[in-house]
Order: structure tokens, then sequence, then C-alpha cells
């Protein structure tokens, strides 16, 4: 993985929003994810390409349709390298003052 395209990819509103209605409903044209956005077809497809070099898009040819589906892989990578480990350390505070407000 790449944490720098991904990060990159993700640091955007548009490509962000893109991710949300993909995860809404998988396998959209960019046509009908065009109808979500305010801006040219041009822009989304600009977009669409960093999600893809990012590997968090991946596309399908059905005729001449386009499909885009999202790819959640990359996500978890990066919440299992830069989140999880800080999650596990605030829960196991949070359960020791548990424990000790309550006495055990």
């Amino acid at each position: 993985m790449d944490d720098d395209k991904v990060f990159r990819a993700l640091g955007d509103p548009t490509r962000r929003k893109l991710l949300d209605l993909l995860c809404e409903k998988n396998g959209q044209t960019l046509g009908q994810l065009c109808e979500n956005l305010d801006m040219a077809r041009q822009s989304a497809t600009q977009h669409l390409g960093i999600l893809e070099e990012a590997n968090l898009v991946s596309t399908v040819r059905r005729g001449r349709e386009k499909l885009h589906f999202i790819n959640p892989v990359p996500l978890h990578e990066v919440y299992e390298r830069w989140v999880r480990k800080f999650e596990r350390q605030r829960l196991n505070l949070l359960h020791d003052l548990k424990k000790e407000l309550e006495g055990e």
C-alpha cells in the first residue's frame, strides 16, 4: 500500500464524497456519480483517477459503461496502522479508569 497516495486521495472533500456515494451504492457510472456532484464530468474523472491510483476505487467495464466500485482494503490498512493502535491505548485507559472508579 502506498500511504502517501491514500492520504492524498482522502485529503480532498470531493474524493471523500465520491467514496461516500460509492459506499451508499456501489458500482455507479460516472454519470450517476456526477448527478450528486456540483462539477463537470472532466473534474469528476480526475478525482476518480486519483482514487483509482490510490487503489480506493476499481472499475469494471460493462458494455459501454464503466462501473466504479469502492475498495475498502486500503482504508482498513490505514485504520490498522494509524488508528487502531491509538484506539487500543485509549480503551485500555478507560477500562482502567472504570475499574478504579468502581473499586475493583
